[in-house]
């Protein structure tokens, strides 16, 4: 210091300090220096922000892949002399059961005798006799013993006769069309203390066991994260013994059963419903299926009940028709002409089109193959089923196939896909509680919402590049299925992040990252499955605020994940 005055030297101290700070700063917010990666977006992942999370698709958006195999070569072969009652008269002996959706082929009849003449292609004359069966297992038995050629199932409901049918290759199943899906026909009641599916772990369930019931609740409790062995099953011989033992036994949480008998437990002071088909409206197909045999000697009959059904179903647009049919079910049925025509509602009619996309269309979440694979996924997990039979070995498509050569059935649309308006993920949850919740866990890297993100390892001395998370695919698989099964319902997609860079980015940044992250299972999902509508979903960022495992919060891989619900809608059919 000279005469009170800094030298020349303290100045230069200071512009230092001060120019050091300043760069500081600068580099704190990124303007100079190295990127940083930690906490922030890179310039890669914004790139990503605007172009998308995943790779281009080279094979193009479209919603129909179809198989392109021929069934009779993937069919096991019929050996054997035909073991099965011949026909009396030309005359097949169908079996069904009282159930709303045989509206079209008991229409098509003219009632349950054998009087009306149906056609072959080659226009020889044939006579259906319907026969009314309502125990599966009585069926099952006079099927394999060919006392009747055609029976009555539901898909998921196949793989368990398969147990005692495969071993004969006669009485293998040939399914060839299906005839509806279960469009509130099918309910959970619960009592009122019961929100969502989670709430009945540890509680008592009624229901007929290895039936559509079965396979309904199974799908549901496995979707929501719970146990079948976490349930306590009480069984009866049907749906209807079920729904009394639930009114007659208040200690029973759940019921799994029918129409009417639902809707009318519904009513009870204490009880509500949790989940019908009509918002589960694609989980639950009946299908009818021919001997092997029979369909070996007799495919033109095969075709010409095929061709029966299809334009019945176009008849049965008609209120007069209506009328009619519920008139002639009535009397097969013996129960009112008011409960048969009311009975209409609880099934879709699937026509043409909807068979070919069910049979068909690999890239239909829904589809023959996914529907039969997830029967055999339940129902191993209760060890009803042993080896599991390929779709293959059952399924034919050849006359749905055949068929769209004709204009007729060629123009068809799908009549059963549902409308839903845009709405958030706010107002969604706001409305109802959600009937499921499915945890699914991808394993996002961090400050990534890439779920195709590869990183690089060393493996023997080799660098290999390999995805961050292999499961992604099966992961998208499984949610862009339960869409499709709950296909009335509301999807919500919420993104979750960890929590290791709390008190040092701001909040809105991680949620925004965790919106990121689902809005990127969403596009997957729509990617994967095109025939989904972008507006049955709605997407939310959850940020860090609840970590997967309260009891482990700091568990950051497990936090970085995403959870879908599944929540009740209003829903408008498409126009007919």
């Amino acid at each position: 210091m000279s005469n009170g005055q800094p030298r020349p030297a303290f100045y230069v101290a200071v512009l230092l300090v001060v120019l050091g700070l300043v760069g500081l700063a600068l580099w704190r917010y990124g303007a100079i220096g190295p990127k940083q990666t930690t906490g922030q977006f890179t310039a890669d992942e914004l790139a990503k922000m605007k172009t998308g999370a995943e790779a281009p698709d080279n094979s193009g958006i479209t919603t129909v892949k179809e198989y392109n195999f021929v069934p009779s070569a993937r069919l096991p072969e019929v050996k054997g002399i035909s073991s099965y009652t011949p026909m009396a008269d030309r005359t097949v002996r169908f079996a069904i059961n009282v159930w709303a959706g045989w509206s079209p082929i008991i229409y098509a009849n003219n009632g349950f005798k054998p009087g009306k003449l149906w056609k072959t292609p080659g226009g020889r004359d044939f006579k259906v006799e319907l026969v009314l069966i309502d125990d599966p297992i009585a069926m099952r038995d006079a099927y394999a013993a060919g006392n009747i050629h055609i029976g009555w199932a539901t898909l998921d409901m196949v793989p368990l006769f398969l147990e005692g049918l495969r071993k004969d290759s006669r009485v293998m199943p040939r399914i060839y069309q299906q005839v509806d899906w279960s469009n509130g026909g099918d309910g959970i009641v619960v009592r009122e203390n019961i929100k969502t599916m989670a709430d009945l772990r540890g509680k008592t369930v009624v229901l007929a066991q290895n039936s559509p019931s079965h396979f309904f609740i199974l799908n549901a409790l496995i979707n929501a994260g719970v146990q079948p062995s976490e349930v306590n099953f009480k069984f009866t011989q049907d749906a209807f013994q079920a729904a009394a033992a639930f009114n007659a036994d208040k200690s029973i949480s759940g019921c799994v059963s029918w129409a009417p008998d639902i809707y009318n437990l519904e009513k009870a002071r204490g009880n509500r419903m949790l989940v019908t088909t009509s918002t589960a409206n694609k989980l639950i197909a009946d299908i009818w299926f021919a001997r092997a045999d029979f369909a070996k000697d007799n495919p033109d009959v095969v075709e010409g009940i095929t061709r029966g059904i299809f334009d019945a179903m176009i008849d049965l647009k008609t209120q007069e028709a209506k009328q009619r049919v519920a008139k002639l079910m009535a009397a097969g049925y013996s129960i009112p002409e008011t409960d048969t025509l009311g009975m209409l509602g609880d099934a879709h009619s699937t026509n043409y089109a909807e068979n070919r996309d069910f049979f068909l269309n690999q890239n239909n979440p829904t589809s023959f193959e996914r529907t039969w694979n997830t029967a055999y996924f339940l129902y191993k997990r209760i060890n009803a089923v042993t080896q599991q039979t390929p779709f293959d070995q059952v399924m034919d498509f050849s006359v749905i196939q055949k068929l769209g050569a004709e204009p007729k059935y060629a123009s068809q649309k799908n009549e059963y896909d549902i409308q839903f308006a845009p709405a958030s993920a706010g107002a969604v949850k706001g409305e109802k509680d959600e009937i499921l919740t499915k945890t699914v866990v991808i394993h996002f890297f961090p400050n990534s919402w890439d779920l195709n993100k590869k990183i690089t390892r060393n493996q023997d001395g080799k660098e290999v590049e390999e995805l961050y998370d292999p499961n992604v695919a099966f992961v998208v698989e499984e949610i862009g299925k339960l869409a499709g099964q709950y296909g009335a319902a509301r999807i919500v997609v919420e993104g979750h992040t960890d929590g290791s860079m709390k008190a040092s980015v701001p909040k809105s940044l991680v949620q925004e990252l965790s919106l990121n992250r689902a809005n990127a299972v969403k596009e997957a999902i729509l990617r994967k499955f095109p025939s989904l509508q972008p507006n049955q979903f709605s997407t939310a960022g959850m940020g860090w605020d609840r970590p997967a495992d309260a009891s482990d919060p700091e568990n950051n891989a497990k936090n970085r994940r995403v959870e879908i619900k599944v929540y009740p809608a209003e829903a408008t059919p498409a126009a007919k």
